[in-house]
């Protein structure tokens, strides 16, 4: 009779349990920042409206390393005003930067900027390259010239710019999990224009789904998923080389610039994405890998602990392959 008293208590326990989670409100902020979209949905038992706080975040981060921001932290260094100090969130970014620098060997680098631009992917339009103009501007391209020393910023040449872009969201994706998780809630899923962390797992106990997109023949195709993931305490992220892109004498070229010949990658890779333990890490790791390509890319995913990937590879988005790591595999819907 014991026995079976505590089986029916455990019964009962589920039971409650289950009508607390089913109970349980589920909120859904979304907007528009950094130039893109955010969604945010996240379970709540006190059904508490983080609206505040979230648009607090983008405020802070946008003011420290935004580069559409004229009065950021980032502007004022890359102007190289005086007695600017940059903050916390400057900081971190840098710093996971330099990291991920070091162990791509250079494929991820926050100077990337000068090329960026001039190949038209920028603020500038677009002119024709000549190879004078990609050695001239080259010269301003290397992370290992710019150095955080006693609380500033110090660059070799004062034209030298740095450019968050690449980490930035997954960074403010980071902060918006931390806030929410300080707050007690701690099932989420946040998206800031691709760039994904999932946290636990909704209230019925199943994980988060997220859709890889297809690539497309073009940037006016519709978007469609290539891959269902299902997601748990992880940071997701992808980038693609089949929207970004311009077209001239016949010859597509991506968005993407190899930091080690100042053009654009000229390889099969269409699209990389990297799972991750945050979703900066994600974010900058499939920005290198699409620099790098694949082969590079597995050497890198074989000495950084915690990365996992996919990708996307072809002559073009018709006509594709998909090479997945054993650890990404784990994630994927079949």
């Amino acid at each position: 009779m014991k026995f079976i008293a505590i089986i029916l208590a455990m019964l009962f326990d589920l039971l409650v349990s289950a009508k607390i989670h089913c109970q349980t409100p589920k909120i859904f902020l979304t907007g528009e920042t950094q130039g893109t979209y955010y969604a945010i949905t996240y379970f709540d038992k006190k059904n508490r409206d983080m609206q505040d706080e979230v648009d607090s975040i983008f405020r802070l981060v946008d003011n420290s390393v935004s580069q559409w921001n004229a009065n950021s932290l980032i502007n004022r260094i890359n102007n190289n005003e005086t007695n600017v100090f940059p903050d916390e969130f400057f900081i971190n970014n840098f710093k996971l930067a330099m990291e991920v620098s070091d162990n791509t060997d250079g494929y991820f680098d926050i100077t990337i900027g000068p090329l960026v631009s001039l190949w038209g992917f920028g603020l500038k339009k677009r002119i024709h390259v000549t190879p004078e103009m990609v050695v001239e501007k080259s010269k301003l391209v290397d992370y290992c010239k710019v150095q955080l020393l006693n609380g500033k910023i110090i660059k070799e040449d004062t034209a030298m710019r740095i450019d968050f872009n690449a980490i930035a969201q997954g960074y403010t994706v980071d902060v918006l999990a931390s806030m929410l998780m300080k707050a007690g809630i701690d099932r989420f899923i946040i998206d800031v224009g691709g760039e994904i962390y999932a946290n636990r797992t909704k209230p019925d106990g199943s994980r988060w789904s997220v859709g890889i997109e297809q690539p497309s023949v073009d940037k006016e195709s519709q978007r469609n998923i290539q891959q269902r993931v299902r997601l748990k305490n992880k940071g997701l992220a992808t980038s693609g080389s089949y929207r970004n892109y311009f077209e001239e004498n016949g010859k597509r070229f991506a968005h993407v610039i190899d930091p080690k010949t100042g053009y654009p990658v000229n390889h099969n890779l269409l699209s990389v994405t990297v799972l991750a333990d945050n979703t900066a890490v994600a974010d900058a790791y499939c920005t290198a890998f699409l620099a790098m390509g694949i082969e590079k890319s597995l050497r890198v995913i074989e000495k950084v602990h915690g990365l996992e990937a996919l990708f996307i590879s072809g002559k073009d988005s018709t006509d594709f392959e998909i090479f997945v790591t054993k650890g990404f595999r784990k994630i994927m819907v079949e």
